[in-house]
């Protein structure tokens, strides 16, 4: 149904912060983005490790190791770090690791690069994750991990494919997702192995990266294609560590070009179909949801919303649209978000709330089910706004300086960003 409107205009910010709930723990609590320190009820005192990760949680070889360490409760701190596709590499950072390569981690003072050679770094103080990098039954399946990476690239990242081309790339990533599903078929659990282990956390960073660019780009269903690996998503999605490192279908579609050297579209009405629905919503984009198991938790709005009021005078510094008008536009799309009546936005607002629609990123600025929920507002109030709808800012794909995340770094150091 259409929100209907209203004459008396959107709430106030005085209004909405009073709304807003209060910050969670971000160093005991649950597995977040926005930590730069993780305890577990210890003390600083016994934190020996720290991870030097990128600021928007884009890495899939930090995620690897930010999951290890929060599966095995090990105290650390966090330094975030600019990605190269959308900024320039910290000074501080090129004088520890020239290379400048990510993931980091500092062990009792010594610096570690590679994501594996971290974690075998890390199993010989804190022991291995059930079984370790190099256990016999756990190095076939890192093996495996890497056939399908292949597959994957070689389906999402080469241009100018024939129809005839694309079929064959697509049929060669199948069959061996195919191997991984029977992989995951043959035990007892919904994980690589009788429990889980660092075979899981190995894959997981890719898996979750090629289900939302084939879903987006190939209009490939991954989940629904492969019941087993549907499965071990639902079982990951009831670990709170996966929960709070996990992205979604938009922010995986957007940040992988610049990484990946390019993301190529199979133009298929099913992916075209896929495409608007990634963009555009409504959320969820197909049933069964192919993102998520998890229901959308009572708070998610609300949760949405804190996300905001944190940054909005970031968001607004940044944002194109004129500082008067892309005020009360967006508290007319947080009034809708909290779920009172949508005020008419003023006119010629959509580009303003576009940019910042599609440039919410997850987990780096809240968990997924709270995206959805702020990108549906900012879209029906887009809508309602009179003026042109199609000069919305596109997102571009040879890099992402559009996040550029010093402008936040200025107002708040010690926080995580939501539009750049």
């Amino acid at each position: 149904m259409a929100p209907t409107h209203e004459s008396s205009g959107p709430l106030s910010w005085e209004q909405l912060t009073e709304l807003a709930p209060s910050d969670p723990d971000r160093v005991n609590g649950s597995c977040n983005a926005q930590a730069l320190l993780r305890l577990f009820g210890a003390t600083e005192a016994d934190v020996r490790v720290t991870l030097f990760r990128d600021h928007h949680a884009w890495c899939p070889y930090c995620q690897k190791v930010w999951l290890w360490l929060e599966e095995k409760r090990i105290p650390y701190r966090i330094r975030k770090v600019t990605m190269f596709c959308y900024g320039e590499k910290e000074r501080w950072f090129r004088q520890l690791v020239p290379s400048g390569m990510l993931p980091a981690l500092q062990l009792d003072g010594r610096t570690i690069t590679e994501s594996d050679d971290i974690l075998l770094a890390l199993e010989r103080p804190f022991g291995p994750l059930a079984l370790g990098m190099k256990n016999p039954a756990v190095l076939p399946l890192r093996q495996l991990e890497r056939v399908l990476f292949r597959a994957w690239c070689q389906w999402l990242c080469s241009p100018g494919l024939s129809p005839d081309q694309e079929v064959r790339a697509a049929a060669q990533f199948d069959r061996v997702a195919a191997s991984v599903d029977e992989a995951l078929r043959s035990t007892p659990g919904p994980y690589l192995l009788e429990t889980f282990s660092s075979a899981d956390v190995v894959i997981t960073p890719y898996i979750e990266r090629m289900s939302a660019s084939l879903f987006y780009y190939k209009g490939y269903n991954l989940r629904s294609r492969h019941p087993a690996i549907a499965a071990w998503f639902a079982a990951m999605e009831t670990r709170p560590s996966y929960l709070g490192t996990q992205s979604d279908f938009h922010t995986h579609a957007h940040d992988l070009p610049p990484q990946m050297g390019g993301c190529h579209a199979w133009a298929t009405p099913e992916q075209q179909a896929a495409q608007r629905r990634v963009d555009e919503g409504p959320w969820p984009v197909a049933s069964p949801d192919p993102e998520t198991s998890q229901p959308e938790p009572e708070d998610s709005a609300l949760i949405a919303l804190a996300r905001v009021l944190k940054h909005r005078q970031a968001i607004a510094a940044v944002n194109p649209d004129a500082p008067e008008r892309f005020d009360r536009a967006l508290r007319c799309a947080l009034t809708l978000l909290v779920g009172s009546t949508l005020s008419t936005p003023p006119a010629g607002s959509a580009a303003g709330l576009g940019y910042l629609r599609d440039r919410i990123s997850v987990p780096r600025d809240m968990p997924l089910h709270a995206a959805r929920r702020l990108r549906q507002a900012l879209g029906a109030t887009m809508l309602a706004a009179e003026g042109p709808k199609d000069q919305l800012s596109v997102l571009p794909s040879q890099h992402r300086r559009d996040q550029d995340p010093r402008p936040f770094q200025r107002q708040e150091p010690s926080l995580e960003p939501i539009s750049r």
